[in-house]
C-alpha cells in the first residue's frame, strides 16, 4: 500500500499532529543537542566547568595529542576492544543453541530466562563483581585457588585483582564471564528466527552437519545483527567508564592501570577542573567512534 505524501500546502491540515512533536523535539534539543554543541564550543576554551573560560583555540587538542596518559588510555581501551570482539562469540553460540531447540515452549522459557536478569540494576551487577574480586572473600580466588591456577600464574593464594597494577587489565577482561550478553543474545535470536525452515531442510538433504549449518547458514544470515552489536560494542567500549569508575575509582586504579579515555575525560573535568580539555577529549572520542563505525559498516558484509 503506497504511503501518502504530505506536501507543504497540506500542512495546514496536519499541523495539530506535528504540534504534538514539539515537546519531544524541544526536550531532545535541550538535553542532547545543546550539551553536544556546548561541548564543541568549550573545547576551544580553557574552562573550569563553571565561569572561568578563556579562548585558547586548538591548544586543548594539541595538548591531547601529546598527552601520555591519554595515549595510554587508548592502549587500554584498544586491549578491551579486542577482548570484547572475542566476548561476542559466546553470545552468538548461545543464541544459535537456543534457536535450535525444537520445543517452542523450551525456547520461550530460555528467552524468558535471559530477559529476567535485565530487571537487576546495572550498578548492582557491578558491585557484585567488585565483591567477586575481593582477595579474601571473593568468588574468583575461591574458584581459581583449588584449581591451582593462581599458583601456576605465580599470583599467590590471595591476589588483589583490583589492587595490583599488573592484574587490572586481566580483571577487566574477566569481568562479565561467561560473557553472554543479554541484549546481544536477543538481537541474534531476532535474526535467527527469520531464517526459513526450508533452508535447514535443504541443508540436511545435502548432508550439511550442525557445524556447517552454523558457518554456511546461520552466521552469514545474522550478519546484520552482528554489525549492529559491533556498533553497540564500539560505542560502549570507547564511551563507557562507569564500571571502571566503580571498580577502580576516578584514577583508574593503582598507577592508573585501568584508565580509559572516558574515565580520563571524567577525571579531567570533575577532579582536575579542566572541563575544556575534557570536551576536547570527547570530540576526539567522537571521531574515533565514527571511524571505527565506518570500518565496521564497510567490512562487515551483509548478504542480501
Amino acid at each position: 500500500m503506497p504511503r501518502e505524501v504530505v506536501r507543504f500546502r497540506h500542512l495546514k491540515s496536519y499541523w495539530p499532529l506535528y504540534l504534538l512533536l514539539v515537546p519531544s523535539l524541544a526536550l531532545i534539543a535541550a538535553f542532547m543537542y545543546f550539551p553536544a554543541f556546548s561541548g564543541i564550543y568549550y573545547s576551544f576554551f580553557r574552562w573550569d566547568g563553571d565561569e572561568l573560560a578563556t579562548f585558547i583555540g586548538l591548544e586543548n587538542f594539541h595538548r591531547a595529542f601529546g598527552d601520555p596518559r591519554l595515549g595510554y588510555s587508548f592502549i587500554v581501551v584498544g586491549i578491551l576492544f579486542v577482548a570484547n570482539l572475542f566476548k561476542m562469540i559466546p553470545s552468538i553460540v548461545t543464541a544459535v543453541v537456543i534457536h535450535r531447540i525444537t520445543s517452542d515452549r523450551l525456547r520461550y522459557v530460555y528467552r524468558l530466562l535471559f530477559v529476567v536478569p535485565m530487571v537487576i540494576p546495572w550498578m548492582v551487577v557491578v558491585l557484585i563483581w567488585k565483591f567477586f574480586y575481593d582477595p579474601i572473600l571473593g568468588l574468583l580466588n575461591a574458584v581459581l585457588r583449588p584449581l591451582g591456577v593462581l599458583d601456576l600464574l605465580g599470583l599467590g593464594p590471595f591476589p588483589a585483582w583490583l589492587g595490583e597494577a599488573r592484574l587490572i587489565i586481566p580483571a577487566l577482561i574477566i569481568w562479565g564471564f561467561p560473557w553472554i550478553g543479554i541484549i546481544g543474545v536477543l538481537i541474534y535470536l531476532s535474526g535467527l528466527e527469520k531464517i526459513p525452515s526450508s533452508v535447514y531442510e535443504c541443508a540436511e538433504l545435502d548432508g550439511v552437519g550442525w557445524l556447517g549449518k552454523f558457518f554456511y547458514i546461520e552466521l552469514p544470515l545474522i550478519a546484520t545483527q552482528v554489525r549492529i552489536n559491533l556498533v553497540l560494542m564500539i560505542i560502549g567500549v570507547l564511551q563507557g567508564f562507569d564500571m571502571i569508575l566503580v571498580l577502580l575509582g576516578a584514577e583508574g586504579g593503582p598507577e592508573g592501570a585501568g584508565l580509559v579515555p572516558g574515565l580520563y575525560m571524567y577525571y579531567a573535568a570533575f577532579i582536575e577542573r579542566r572541563a575544556g580539555y575534557a570536551c576536547a577529549i570527547g570530540i576526539l572520542l567522537f571521531f574515533v567512534i565514527v571511524i571505527l563505525t565506518y570500518i565496521n559498516n564497510k567490512y562487515v558484509r551483509v548478504e542480501t
